[in-house]
Formats: C-alpha cells, structure tokens, sequence
C-alpha cells in the first residue's frame, strides 16, 4: 500500500476540484481581462483577444454567466467592466446590470477584436486593453488561471517562471507517473475519512446546479425533459433514468448561463459535474451511509484527474466521458464491488464511449453528460455481474491502466488531427 502517496492525492484533489462559475474557457478570457483592467486603472476603450485554436473551439458557442450572451467578445468585455481579478474561476461572480451594459456597449461599438493565435500552446488567453495613452496586456496559459504574463505600456512587468517550458500534457497535475488505479481505489477506500471530508463540496455545489436546470429552461434542457417524459408515462423513472437526468440537468444550467459555480475537476465545470451527480444520485437510491458516499465521490475525482493526466489539457476528445469513468469507479464501489470489478466498469466505459468528439461547448454538452452518465451506470451494472469488455476486444487492455493508457494515445496522437478539422468546420460555420 503506497500511503505515500496520500498527501500528494489530496492536495492534487485540491488542485483540480474547485468551483467554477461558467465553462472555464471563457472565464480564462474574463481573468485575463479583468486582471488587466485592474492594472490599467481606468475605462478601456478598445479590447483586443488572441486565443489558442482549443479555447476557441470551446469558447464559441458557450453562454457567459450573468450575460445572456454566448462567446469570446462578451466573456472579455464583461471581465474589463465587472470581473473580479482575484476570484479565478469566479471571475463574474459580481457582474452587475451596470457593467454588463458598458461590456455590450463597447461590442456593439465593434471595438471588441477576437482571433486565434499562432501557437502550439493548447490553452493561451491573451487580452490586451487599450485606454487614452496605456495598454495592458495579460496572457493566461496552460491553465485555466495561470497569468504567465503582463505587459504594460509594451514593457513586461511580470513574467512566470518556466513559463516557456511547456509540456503538452497536463501540466499543471501533480500526480506521480508511477501513479495506478489500485494506488487510488486503495487511498479512496482506506484514507481517514476526515482527511477528505472537503470532497463533499462537490455534491453541494453540483447537486444545487442540478435542481436549478430541473427548475427552469436552461440550454436543451435535456434533464428537464427527461423528467417531464417520466411524468407523462412515456420512461420509466428508476435509478438509470435518475442517474441521466439530474447529471444533465446539472449541465444544461451550468450551460445556460446560471449563476451558480459548479464544482470543476481538472479545469472543466462539466468534467466535475460527470464525475459528481452520478455518484450522488446512485448513492441517494442505494441509501449509502455518509461514509460510502465520501469515499465514492474521492474515488471518482481522483480517478477522473489520473485519467485527464494522461491526456491533453484540451483536445478532441470529450472529456466528460472520461470524468464519468470515475463516476463508473465511485458506482461500482457503492454497489459493493471489488477493486477488480471497478477496473471492470472503467475498461467498460472506454470500450463503450471512446472516441465521443469534443465539438466545443456549448448546450449541447448537456446531451453528452448524459449520454457518459448512462455508460458510468451501465458498465457499473455489468461489472457488478462480472462481466467487461476484455483485451482481446478494441482498444481495451489486459488492464485497466493499459485501457487507460490506450484511450489517453488515441487522443494525443490521432486525434488531434480531428481536433484541426473540427476547429475549421466550427470558423467556417462563424464566418
């Protein structure tokens, strides 16, 4: 047993499960732009954006919370008005009526510029602001809040160390490459529960952004449909259709707009919420003590983080599929399974769901939560039975790590060929 390891699995978790208030991409423009304006000390007068192919392509289409509108443009202006530069993921927490109209005032104006940069980095948001005479130009790289530098007046005046020095996988992880899935099926079984108790911040925040989208007509409103056709006789409601439902509605309002922070894990709200209300809904309706519910939900966290550690920070690969593998881990735990039956419904879910593409956020994410969440319950109920998608079939492994190592070459390598493609679809759609 590596207990070795554990402090460095908790401050990870601490790391990478955080609240976020709207898709993170468009919130690293709002950083960006709100900690310029704090150093430009005055109204701006124009914005200019430059953003990575990737945080293009998931910052198109997606509504920005307390606005009303989807994109780039906004997510920029409405953190130069009313961002709060010291709430990170926060960032629009306190936009008022007042800023927002500065914000869609100054885009109506057309002196709100947003294009894709030339660079290999994966995730690059850099904002400059220009008043009478002054420029500040922040740039957010690699993660979601890390400024790796500003620029005022031309001049740097902060430059992050290493900040050059980037490696294509997630970076900002702090997980050991020695690193398996039984190291943290054992940590999330054994630790004392005291010492993870914080993971349960996750279903208050999730589980409250769920209720919200069964509540109103947020995004596709996939959860609320689901729950009116339960009603109407048409499905069955049970623990699979609870499982779907609440997952997607959790993301339809995360989506829509709602002012309430998700709680992420590895930089996305919706990989959080894949990773969360599943296990939430199960252990409600296999009535699991507190206990059962904390170590499933440390389970599914820390898995999902070891899986995306593997992977690109961002790439063409859906990611909430791979947060729900987690899930499929946390399930399969509260419905009495082994470590081997875990490791069944993990490989289960990659012979299942690899290879969903990842076409930006949006509304639609909903559908995916929904879809990743099913295959999470799905695989469980197989494993449960002993039965798995095995290594002599696709691109599942022997062993679950092998599965995972296989799934993490397929969207690092081939993949990020689709990723081109969709990026040009997406822009040629926008023109």
């Amino acid at each position: 047993m590596h207990t070795a390891l554990w402090n460095t699995f908790i401050a990870t978790v601490k790391a990478e499960v955080i609240p976020a208030l709207g898709c993170t991409e468009p919130v690293s423009v709002g950083l960006a732009a709100a900690t310029a304006r704090q150093k430009l000390g005055s109204v701006p007068h124009s914005v200019q954006v430059q953003v990575s192919p990737n945080l293009m392509k998931n910052g198109m289409g997606v509504k920005v919370p307390g606005t009303g509108m989807n994109g780039l443009a906004i997510a920029a202006a409405a953190g130069a008005f009313g961002g709060d530069a010291d709430a990170g993921l926060e960032v629009f927490h306190s936009l008022n009526e007042r800023q927002l109209l500065q914000a869609k005032a100054l885009i109506e104006q057309g002196k709100v510029k947003v294009s894709v940069a030339d660079t290999q980095r994966v995730l690059l948001a850099q904002v400059t602001l220009f008043a009478e005479g002054h420029s500040v130009r922040v740039t957010i790289a690699d993660d979601h809040t890390k400024i790796v530098s500003i620029e005022e007046n031309g001049i740097t005046t902060f430059l992050a160390e290493a900040a050059t020095n980037v490696t294509p996988i997630a970076a900002s992880s702090k997980l050991p490459a020695s690193v398996s899935v039984e190291d943290i099926y054992q940590f999330a079984t054994q630790v004392p529960l005291a010492d993870i108790a914080f993971i349960e911040q996750s279903k208050i925040l999730n589980e409250a952004l769920s209720k919200e989208g069964l509540s109103a007509d947020y995004g596709l409103q996939v959860g609320a449909t689901l729950k009116r056709h339960v009603d109407r006789g048409l499905l069955t409601g049970g623990l699979l259709t609870d499982v779907i439902s609440r997952s997607a509605a959790a993301s339809d309002a995360r989506m829509g707009g709602a002012m309430l922070p998700a709680m992420s894990n590895s930089g996305s709200g919706n990989q959080g919420i894949a990773a969360t209300m599943p296990v939430v809904v199960a252990a409600e309706y296999l009535k699991a003590s507190h206990e059962q519910l904390i170590r499933a939900l440390m389970l599914s966290h820390l898995l999902a983080i070891y899986i995306k550690h593997h992977q690109h920070k961002l790439s063409a690969l859906c990611a909430v599929t791979t947060a729900a593998m987690g899930s499929a881990a946390g399930i399969t735990y509260l419905l009495g399974g082994s470590y081997q039956q875990i490791s069944f419904a993990v490989s289960s879910m990659i012979g299942d769901v690899a290879g969903v593409i990842c076409d930006g956020a949006k509304n639609a994410c909903a559908m995916k939560v929904s879809s990743a969440a099913g295959a999470a319950m799905k695989s469980s109920l197989m494993a449960i039975d002993n039965i798995c998608v095995t290594g002599e079939e696709g691109i599942v492994a022997d062993d679950v790590d092998g599965s995972i190592r296989n799934l993490s070459a397929l969207a690092n390598g081939a993949m990020t060929h689709i990723d081109q493609q969709i990026l040009d679809i997406m822009v040629k759609k926008a023109q």
